[in-house]
């Protein structure tokens, strides 16, 4: 408490109240993150506090009291102080971590590279044709290292080139060429450096996650386990009912199989038998008419009939079918004509 005071007992009113401003913004809400702010235009740093309206609220001071205001409040949120360098923001909001990480990357905007800065990611430069007529620009592209020619009176790309590594700071020549081809690599915005939430510090390599990527791959490690699960017969909460009816199904077409005259069985095994001895009745009477009697003529002739009937029912529906496409297509021209018409007088 000494320490405290001699520390801020100098200081004027309104680096008191700027202070204690941050400190209460600390406990009131969940999450305290601190962002980079180096760069950003101030109608970008407006158009981001609106974007951020209702969601977050973006605090900017001088980094000497944000550093006396962290180191007078309690617990780890103390640690974010090693990340106050700079043009530096302070970030408050009642979410998670990586809500928030997702939240701040949606309000950057893509923005030209200029002379001295860091690549972000490799630029790729794709093969194309380009709205340029030939002259200068065609040796500013090959001095970059785009192969470039002309086609049609055009300026053409002919292969895709990477123009610069992540990491490597953009030349002149370079920052010239992607602005000339409206290639804009880098954003303005807020860049999250650390957050504060739960008791721990969250760094942005460990938020920036691909939450499509990230489901996919929880759903096939469930589908996969699912599965491993079933080929053992694991008997699970999720299992346990389809693995009964596999065991059953099994059970019975052993037992049809097997020909085992058994309570669960013994109706498959006469349905079966049913239809082989129509069809070798059916064999033999189309060899020998005397070889099948009167009650399996009439069955025979009771099948036939079910199978011409369902013939017939499958001809009739194609014919309906190749009507009422027909139909369509009728109603489809005259519709056409009646809009040719209306738009024609």
């Amino acid at each position: 408490m000494k320490e405290k005071n001699r520390r801020t007992a100098h200081l004027p009113k309104w680096k008191k109240d700027e202070i204690k401003e941050i400190r209460d913004e600390i406990k009131q809400h969940s999450i305290a993150a601190i962002v980079d702010m180096r760069g950003i235009p101030a109608r970008q740093v407006q158009k981001i506090r609106s974007d951020l309206r209702g969601l977050a609220k973006l605090k900017v001071a001088r980094n000497s009291l944000i550093s006396i205001a962290l180191s007078e409040s309690e617990g780890e949120v103390k640690k974010l102080d090693s990340y106050v360098k700079g043009q530096t923001g302070l970030i408050f909001a009642n979410t998670n971590p990586f809500k928030l990480y997702k939240l701040l990357e949606k309000t950057k905007t893509p923005a030209p590279a200029k002379v001295g800065d860091i690549a972000p990611r490799d630029i790729v430069i794709e093969k194309g044709p380009t709205s340029f007529k030939p002259g200068p620009v065609l040796s500013e592209l090959q001095a970059v290292g785009i192969s470039a020619g002309v086609e049609g009176g055009k300026v053409v790309i002919r292969d895709r080139a990477v123009v610069a590594k992540a990491g490597e700071v953009i030349s002149p020549k370079l920052a010239d060429v992607l602005k000339k081809i409206e290639i804009y690599p880098m954003e303005i915005g807020l860049n999250l450096r650390a957050a504060y939430g739960d008791s721990f510090i969250f760094k942005p390599e460990i938020l920036a996650i691909d939450e499509a990527k990230y489901s996919e791959e929880i759903t096939q490690a469930a589908q996969q386990a699912y599965n491993l699960a079933m080929n053992i017969a694991y008997p699970s909460k999720l299992t346990v009912t389809p693995l009964l009816q596999k065991a059953a199904m099994e059970a019975r077409n052993l037992g049809v199989n097997a020909v085992l005259f058994e309570k669960g069985v013994i109706s498959e095994l006469l349905s079966r038998a049913h239809s082989e001895m129509i069809a070798l009745a059916g064999v033999a009477g189309s060899r020998d008419a005397k070889a099948v009697d009167e009650e399996l003529k009439g069955k025979l002739a009771a099948k036939a009939e079910v199978e011409e009937k369902k013939e017939v029912r499958k001809e009739e529906k194609e014919v309906e079918e190749k009507k009422e496409e027909a139909e369509k297509k009728e109603k489809a021209e005259e519709e056409g004509a009646a809009g040719l018409g209306a738009l024609f007088g």
